[in-house]
């Protein structure tokens, strides 16, 4: 594991005196965010709220996600006179749309706090939104009835050996499947970027780039695409055929939700809706055995970034509530118990009492994760190239071998 990284497992065990708050600032600034969580949109226009109470500088939340489309939304904004001050980009794809907008972050308290911020040719340019975190995520109260270990779960030979052991007793345990998984239409993030994020970075050290490095000059690994093949189709052979040819995201985690499969391919993301439905047992994640091995980790990463609009005339406002979300009690608080995220800064010592996102803070200190990478393949490859590719697999169009050969042509196009 690289060194960096290191640095954010801190984050679990650092104890210390959190941050006073901010001093009033003077003037009439503002600060518009625009922003694609709409999950902690209300929570943000509180803390937006609250800052405002505290300082003076107004900060107003604009929120596009969901249902609409956020970049379509946020270049409109730019063509409009609604420029934001502050606004979302995810990865190396989100950077080559927006460059030429983009201020650089230099000497933020914030910076020295977390090993995850976004930076290019060693510039500072985004504020890490979250930690963000997927691996197989179970149900430990029908993996126990069902007498599995979660530690044999490191393997594809581990996973098989459970997988066949609980569809054996799907009667016994209520259940209708054992995974809930989805490739449909509308779940081809699930397919073409988290799933297919296994091939690129599982067992890789922290910040490993060979494989994503050879996908974007167009070349494929073909022994590491055949073992990453072999996970994808026991994973569709244990699923559900309506939830995987057709379910959506309500589909998919609700069937994990009524404990109706014992595995489910989602992130830590699904916490606030397990808990506005009232879902309740005890939870956790085993690592993704996307390719041969054995694996000690799960993907960890900052999905998304705070970046500054550089032709803002508010850029050291803007600058500034983000220094205050990243170092004071009441940023933490926000982060934490009111938007139910995992920080990625060093310096926050509360801790989520969301269940699969408590369980991210737990592997975070076992030492070991591995890269988010699908955000810096080409723009749409994943969900519109991929995507499809998996769907047929899923509906028996095209056989395993099938599935290899495309996703190994659809690499070389791009050299």
């Amino acid at each position: 594991m690289k060194r960096s990284y290191v640095l954010l497992l801190v984050f679990v065990s650092i104890v210390g005196m959190l941050s006073g708050c901010g001093s009033k600032q003077e003037g009439d600034q503002s600060v518009v965010i625009y922003q694609n969580k709409v999950e902690i949109g209300e929570q943000l226009t509180a803390f937006a709220a609250a800052y405002e109470k505290e300082t003076g500088v107004k900060v107003t939340v604009k929120t596009s996600g969901g249902d609409t489309p956020y970049a379509e939304n946020l270049k409109a904004e730019f063509q409009s006179d609604r420029q934001p001050d502050i606004f979302v980009i995810e990865g190396m794809g989100g950077y080559n749309t927006w460059e030429s907008k983009l201020a650089t972050f230099e000497g933020d308290e914030w910076i020295d706090l977390t090993s995850l911020e976004f930076k290019v040719d060693d510039k500072v340019y985004g504020f890490p939104v979250a930690v963000e975190a997927w691996g197989m995520a179970y149900n430990a109260d029908l993996l126990a009835k069902a007498g599995v270990d979660p530690a044999t779960l490191n393997s594809q030979d581990g996973y098989r050996a459970a997988f066949e052991k609980i569809d054996a007793m799907k009667d016994e345990l209520g259940i209708d499947s054992v995974v809930a998984m989805a490739a449909g239409p509308d779940m081809r993030w699930v397919t073409g970027l988290h799933n297919f994020n296994g091939y690129l970075s599982a067992g890789l050290e922290y910040g490993d780039t060979t494989v994503l490095d050879k996908l974007n000059s167009g070349e494929p690994d073909m022994e590491r695409l055949t073992q990453y093949a072999d996970w994808v189709e026991l994973l569709f052979n244990y699923s559900d055929e309506s939830v995987l040819l057709t379910g959506n995201y309500d589909a998919q985690v609700g069937q994990f939700a009524t404990g109706k499969s014992v595995f489910i391919h989602q992130g830590n993301w699904i916490d606030p809706w397990l808990v506005s439905n009232g879902v309740d047992f005890p939870m956790a994640f085993a690592p993704h055995a996307s390719v041969a091995g054995t694996f000690d980790g799960i993907f960890i990463g900052a999905p998304s970034f705070y970046v500054i609009n550089k032709d803002s005339n508010n850029t050291e406002a803007a600058k500034a509530f983000l220094n205050y979300m990243a170092t004071t009690e009441a940023g933490h608080n926000y982060m934490v118990k009111e938007a139910k995220m995992v920080p990625a800064f060093t310096n926050v010592t509360l801790k989520p009492d969301t269940p699969l996102s408590a369980n991210v803070t737990e592997w975070l200190a076992k030492g070991t994760a591995y890269t988010w990478l699908q955000n810096d393949m080409p723009d749409g490859f994943g969900m519109g190239t991929l995507g499809p590719i998996y769907e047929s697999y899923a509906k028996g169009d095209i056989d395993k071998q099938g599935f290899i050969n495309q996703v190994a042509d659809k690499i070389k196009a791009l050299k």
